[in-house]
């Protein structure tokens, strides 16, 4: 996953797109990138870490324009240790371009094959970002054959380049002295959002949140298949260029990755978690009579909405029994130095209080690799606890995701071929609940009636695109990031504070 921006306004943007990508931090903490346009020329900075330590002063002011583009990386295809594969990324011909991706081409393997055998373009990169940057400005080049370019032009590339790529992409794109060009894969496996400001300026977002917290009023949501050109004088022309579009967003932005004050097609994020508390209610009282729990514990952050909820309807008491140090950096090895992995006990911190001598339920938000809970777990026990009780507001996660989410191999997804007695065990607490596939579907679906359904494969193995199966699997977990032997946990528990 990533959070990616663009703007076209009537003063300097280099700001703006500082504090639109802090309002998206949470999407990605690995790089942050910038770039401006002056006139023709394209300003570009961009490293690895978070965005206050990536852009200092002297970045920014190397940054002038009015339009311009960024990016926070969530790595999950390529090499996530790769300075060049932080974005945006940069080609000259046609015109100039620069591009950010949120999302992970299915097909990037053979697109990057028919790149160097037909279209005659080089990638320098294993980043699926650049090829998808590669086929945009091959298909802008045939489009245009040479002369100028046109919104026309562009929407008939974007149609063209819907009928190559599979996977998810939502993509902003700036294209030297015409304008910003936005565009969303046909099923909406991610967000994408517009806004404007009361000055003219038109802001192109992953959430909402980044468009309201930067004073930008939400006009609506770019549709599945949408192409949008917003030229330099801020004049915004649309058109849709898929042949059948389809609203299928993902279903684990709104369990896990969306900001909860962000709307994202039609529904609130913060809603959707309060619903899928309620439908959770049900599914505790069927495996553990209420009386037999003393207090409802969230695990932070995304949980707390359901965990809200959930107490309520069941009435027990809603308590806070973990504090979470947002301030954990990176593990430093020094020469000589084994490799020391951090704990979950590093970045949580019990309150004794809330667990000696009772009956706890905690509640996640969704349940992954399993280890993470197994010693969130355990240190509920060391506190007092009498008995654990883990609720997930998610249902079991079976299967591997390969648009945009670092999902693991199903090898190593603790529910894979598992009874929930076996998870149970594994985890050691004394009951397991999980959320219902068909309910979770329910609870976040009834909050827009015109979606099509949800991208919700990493739950029910079913990829709306179509194009996966076991091979195809395979294959994209040879391009997962590498992972270096100093890598520090990367467990959701190290994310900044969603909430």
């Amino acid at each position: 996953m990533c959070g990616i921006v663009g703007v076209v306004s009537n003063a300097p943007v280099n700001q703006l797109l500082y504090d639109a990508l802090l309002l998206l931090q949470h999407r990605g903490q690995d790089a942050a990138g910038i770039v401006t346009l002056l006139q023709r020329k394209f300003f570009m900075h961009k490293a690895k870490g978070m965005v206050r330590d990536v852009f200092r002063t002297r970045n920014m002011r190397a940054l002038p324009g009015d339009v311009g583009l960024g990016q926070v990386r969530y790595p999950t295809a390529g090499n996530a240790y790769s300075e060049e594969e932080a974005q945006p990324f940069y080609v000259n011909a046609p015109f100039g371009i620069v591009l950010v991706h949120n999302g992970n081409l299915t097909n990037a393997h053979a697109l990057r094959a028919e790149l160097f055998s037909t279209d005659h373009r080089h990638t320098n990169t294993e980043s699926d970002s650049e090829v998808l940057l590669n086929v945009l400005a091959h298909e802008i080049d045939r489009a245009t054959r040479g002369g100028s370019l046109t919104s026309a032009a562009l929407f008939e590339s974007v149609r063209n380049m819907h009928k190559r790529l599979r996977g998810s992409y939502a993509v902003v794109a700036l294209i030297a002295g015409h304008g910003l060009l936005a565009f969303r894969d046909p099923y909406g496996i991610r967000p994408l959002a517009i806004g404007r400001g009361a000055d003219g300026t038109v802001m192109v977002a992953s959430e909402s949140v980044a468009l309201e917290g930067s004073g930008h009023v939400f006009e609506r949501n770019i549709a599945p298949g949408e192409a949008v050109f917003v030229d330099l004088q801020g004049q915004v022309h649309a058109e849709q260029c898929a042949d059948s579009p389809t609203l299928n967003p993902c279903i684990f932005e709104f369990v896990y990755l969306a900001r909860p004050d962000s709307v994202l097609d039609g529904i609130s994020v913060y809603q959707a978690r309060l619903n899928l508390g309620e439908t959770l209610a049900k599914r505790v009282v069927s495996t553990v009579p209420p009386n037999e729990i003393d207090v409802i514990i969230p695990i932070p952050e995304s949980s707390r909405p359901s965990a809200t909820q959930l107490a309520h309807l069941l009435g027990i008491p809603y308590r806070e029994g973990f504090v979470k140090n947002r301030y954990v950096g990176r593990t430093f090895i020094m020469p000589g130095q084994g490799v020391r992995k951090k704990s979950v006990r590093q970045k949580l911190n019990v309150i004794g209080s809330e667990f000696k001598g009772r009956n706890v339920l905690l509640v996640d938000d969704s349940i992954v690799r399993g280890t993470t809970s197994r010693e969130i777990v355990q240190m509920a026990r060391d506190a007092g606890a009498r008995k654990v009780y883990l609720a997930s507001a998610a249902p079991p996660v079976r299967f591997p995701n390969v648009y945009g989410i670092d999902m693991p191999t199903k090898d190593e997804l603790v529910a894979h071929d598992r009874t929930i007695e076996q998870i149970r065990e594994l985890i050691g607490c004394d009951a397991l609940i999980y959320q219902d596939v068909d309910a979770m579907k329910r609870a976040i679906g009834s909050l827009n009636p015109k979606l099509n359904g949800f991208d919700a494969s990493c739950f029910d193995g079913v990829y709306v695109t179509g194009d996966i199966d076991t091979e195809a699997i395979t294959r994209m977990n040879g391009n997962r990031p590498r992972i270096e032997e100093t890598e520090e946990d990367s467990s959701r528990l190290a994310l900044p504070n969603l909430s």
